[in-house]
């Protein structure tokens, strides 16, 4: 009896060793990424961040760093609001999955089932087109095609899906990838025939209120800009500036929805726990693995083997991104909002989850996920921040030359063909709609009409070649407006290329249209 004691005593304290080094270890590895993530934040000048780490169902790390707004000392914490745009994606397929689940859709039902006006380029494409197909970028648009249609503009939900009917495939149906904010929101307006709700009210009834995500919205009307809210920022002339918020209601299930670090851990948590919230299911666990399958192959670039040698496939799932990493699968997804980036992920087989938001447009998020990742799946300690800050560098040295060797092509002692005057009038767009180009003070002036944001002064470049620069949105960069004249030497369309990632100004083709 009594060395039976005396074992059962040796088991405890063995156990309660093991578990204060356990313990120990996790400290310890949690201030490595703690201090880690400080020094990023700083290299990489970003004001403010929040990051949330879950590890074996438990917080490993939720902590805020940096301020909401620079120049101010308003700290950010785990409850800090911010824009969390594409991770919206997720939600909208969730929400979907659970409509499934009632019975009430299936992935495969043709979109216009549910939405008889809704039309895309091809009749063949249009009769065809699944929920499916909505939410795996594969309708042959290419990537952020028709952005412009939705970005900063008056257009109303259904406005922006109708004119969609006038973008121009890239790929053949179902046979590329192109990421389509336009076909979420379609996805999130059949969310709103079948249930019966706004997409805004299923998701803050169906998902925020029984996950706890209390201080979540889907809107930056619901925001208090004075309370704990982080201000989305840029770079404009080597300095970090704050910028306004901008409205994206009318693109909503595809990227509206603003959330804290906290709130988001337990999104993540409900995505490991497959989709049960203490014990019971919201969306069932087979809804669950076809939103995390793959539905439509992305290709592993030269660039991406070269630095990551273990990630032997990319794919899309539906409102997720897949990859393998050190031998796991990880699903995940990145959001770019204005002045805001973040990325949310996590990792089933072993059971690791974490969610990083910054305040400024800037790929922290990439070194960090990196990290985070290699710390607990491998023995890799590889400085991303420092490899990745270097090699984005070296990209903008290359952006800086490309600008300076355009300047050199300038073709001097030009000047247009006609007198200002005659640019002067409305020039329309089938996809986008109206823009305008006035005279003031015998200077060229070009407006949006639906996009109150994009109104720029015409600066002669070259010939017929135009400068403009929009002054609200620092974050894209000088561009240009040709005008094209016919063979009566009148002007027939007016062309605009502003190079950058994210919006092809170049398909709008803006035609002039009869004078008066």
């Amino acid at each position: 009896m009594e060395r039976s004691k005396k074992f059962i005593t040796s088991i405890i304290l063995s156990l309660t060793l093991l578990s204060c080094i356990t313990a120990s270890g996790q400290n310890k590895k949690a201030g490595e990424l703690d201090k880690y993530f400080e020094n990023a934040l700083i290299k990489w000048r970003v004001p403010g961040m929040a990051v949330g780490i879950i590890k074996d169902n438990q917080v490993f790390l939720l902590k805020g760093y940096g301020v909401r707004e620079t120049g101010k000392q308003d700290a950010v914490d785990e409850n800090t609001l911010f824009a969390v745009a594409s991770n919206t994606k997720s939600f909208t397929s969730t929400a979907l999955g659970m409509l499934v689940d009632e019975g009430k859709i299936s992935w495969d039902d043709k979109v216009t089932d549910h939405l008889p006006w809704f039309r895309l380029y091809d009749p063949y494409v249009t009769m065809n087109i699944t929920i499916r197909d909505l939410l795996t970028h594969r309708t042959g648009l290419e990537t952020f095609s028709g952005d412009l249609i939705w970005y900063g503009s008056t257009h109303s939900r259904e406005e922006v899906v109708r004119r969609a009917s006038n973008l121009k495939p890239t790929h053949g149906f179902r046979a590329g990838y192109g990421y389509s904010n336009i076909m979420y929101l379609a996805a999130g307006l059949i969310i709103e025939k079948v249930s019966g709700l706004r997409w805004d009210d299923f998701i803050s009834q169906r998902i925020f209120g029984p996950l706890g995500m209390n201080s979540s919205n889907t809107s930056i009307t619901r925001l208090d800009l004075n309370g704990n809210t982080a201000i989305p920022h840029n770079d404009a002339d080597n300095e970090v500036i704050p910028i306004k918020y901008l409205n994206w209601d009318n693109i909503g299930p595809a990227g509206s929805i603003n959330s804290s670090a906290s709130d988001m851990l337990k999104w993540i948590r409900f995505q490991l726990e497959k989709g049960k919230i203490n014990g019971q299911p919201l969306i069932s666990e087979k809804a669950l693995r076809e939103i995390w399958s793959p539905q439509i192959m992305q290709k592993v670039s030269p660039f991406s083997e070269k630095n990551w040698p273990s990630t032997h496939f990319k794919s899309y799932g539906m409102g997720w991104s897949l990859m393998d990493y050190h031998g796991k699968k990880i699903i995940s997804h990145s959001g770019g909002y204005d002045g805001f980036i973040s990325f949310s992920a996590f990792v089933p087989e072993a059971d690791l989850g974490y969610v990083i938001l910054t305040n400024k447009n800037s790929s922290l998020y990439l070194p960090l996920s990196y990290r985070i990742l290699d710390y607990f799946l491998s023995d890799e300690r590889t400085d991303w921040s420092e490899k990745i800050f270097e090699l984005i560098e070296q990209g903008n040295a290359a952006e800086k030359k490309k600008s300076e060797e355009e300047i050199a092509g300038r073709i001097t002692g030009t000047s247009p063909a006609l007198p200002l005057s005659q640019y002067c009038g409305t020039y329309t767009s089938e996809i986008y709609g109206d823009a305008e180009v006035q005279l003031k003070d015998d200077q060229l002036y070009l407006i949006f009409k639906h996009t109150p944001i994009f109104h720029s002064p015409l600066e002669h470049w070259h010939y017929n070649t135009f400068t403009l620069k929009f002054p609200e949105v620092p974050s894209l960069p000088q561009g240009k407006a040709a005008f094209i004249l016919n063979r009566d030497n009148q002007i027939d369309r007016m062309l605009i290329d502003v190079p950058n990632p994210d919006f092809d100004f170049t398909e709008l083709d803006f035609i002039r249209q009869q004078q008066d």
